[in-house]
């Protein structure tokens, strides 16, 4: 989809806030509440916008714990590496899943209620998993920082 300035302005406003009226982001970008509904539905239907959410707090709802793992596998074929994203995308307390480059194969994004939940998934997942060679678990002490939104580029429109 080819975006011009008035999608990267209401992809802005949406990032910081998906409740935003058509009509106060029209107001704002100086378009029409029509002309911005007219967007974002096509932006859905393109699926350049691929989900309307709410982010919720994990401290302030559950005293549950984040986890970060990086996962190194033995071996780099295509088949069990496809195997190992489909297991991955299928676990709940998996909540971001990254293939990434380096010295490890996955890093993943993992919430547990505790660490005895914690302890009997990594011998569900890891260690019965032949081809996972090691795994490293990153406890959060303390969240600073989390984003969602994505970066957008600044082109020069005419």
């Amino acid at each position: 989809m080819d975006l011009d300035q008035f999608d990267i302005q209401i992809f802005e406003i949406l990032q910081q806030d998906n409740m935003t009226s058509q009509r106060d982001i029209g107001d704002k970008i100086g378009l029409s509440a029509a002309a911005v509904q007219r967007r974002i539905k096509k932006m859905r239907e393109e699926k350049v916008i691929t989900a309307d959410i709410s982010v919720i707090n994990p401290e302030e709802v559950a005293s549950q714990i984040l986890l970060f793992v990086e996962i190194e596998l033995d071996t780099d074929k295509i088949e069990f590496i496809d195997e190992i994203k489909s297991t991955f995308s299928k676990i709940p307390q998996i909540q971001q899943c990254y293939y990434v480059t380096g010295e490890v194969d996955f890093v993943l994004v993992m919430v547990v209620n505790n660490m005895r939940e914690y302890e009997s998934l990594t011998r569900k997942l890891f260690f019965s998993n032949s081809n996972i060679r090691r795994f490293k678990t990153f406890v959060n002490m303390h969240t600073v920082k989390t984003g969602l939104q994505i970066p957008l580029p600044k082109k020069d429109f005419k």
